[in-house]
């Protein structure tokens, strides 16, 4: 078990890269082949995890290139604590609105940019008709969690492991050459 925690706080960074990856896909792939249209709400939850996987590249690589010694830059760990926190923030606001525990903002009720154009395109039936996903509702749910809540207790764990990962003990950090 040690060796696995040493493991997973030395190469964090490319753990989180390939977890952010992995949920990028999982939304994409649910998005694609489920056909659930994301809500504004879940882009602005994506969008942590864009930024989750930019520092985790950039601190891998960091660490590969420098053949770092002493594991994953702390700060990089720290970071992606932030982001991880963020995105549960985020979902967790999300979730709330979705269990109607608060109103959510008016940019979540799928209402959109109108135009002439768009609007004569509806009616000369020429224009695509787009299917608006409304923050509110509740697309799938799997053990009675929303996306937004499986998320929220994602982000929550990988904010965890983040800050594990930037506090590890001096025992699991190799020693300068």
């Amino acid at each position: 078990m040690r060796g696995l925690y040493r493991l997973l706080t030395r190469w964090w960074t490319a753990f989180a890269l390939a977890a952010s990856l992995a949920l990028l896909g999982a939304a994409h792939a649910f998005e694609r082949f489920g056909g659930l249209a994301p809500c504004n709400l879940c882009l602005k939850q994506r969008e942590v995890y864009w930024f989750a996987a930019a520092i985790a590249l950039t601190a891998t690589l960091w660490h590969v290139v420098s053949r770092g010694s002493r594991g994953t830059p702390r700060i990089a760990a720290f970071l992606l604590a932030v982001v991880f926190l963020t995105g549960a923030v985020t979902a967790v606001f999300h979730m709330g609105g979705e269990l109607k525990w608060w109103e959510l903002p008016a940019t979540c009720s799928g209402g959109g940019d109108v135009n002439l154009e768009s609007l004569a395109a509806l009616a000369l039936g020429t224009g695509p008709v787009e299917k608006v996903a409304l923050c509110d509702a509740v697309a799938w749910s799997f053990l009675g969690l929303s996306m937004a809540g499986w998320n929220a207790l994602i982000s929550a764990a990988l904010a965890v492991f983040s800050l594990l990962a930037a506090k590890r003990p001096k025992d699991a950090r190799a020693p300068r050459n």
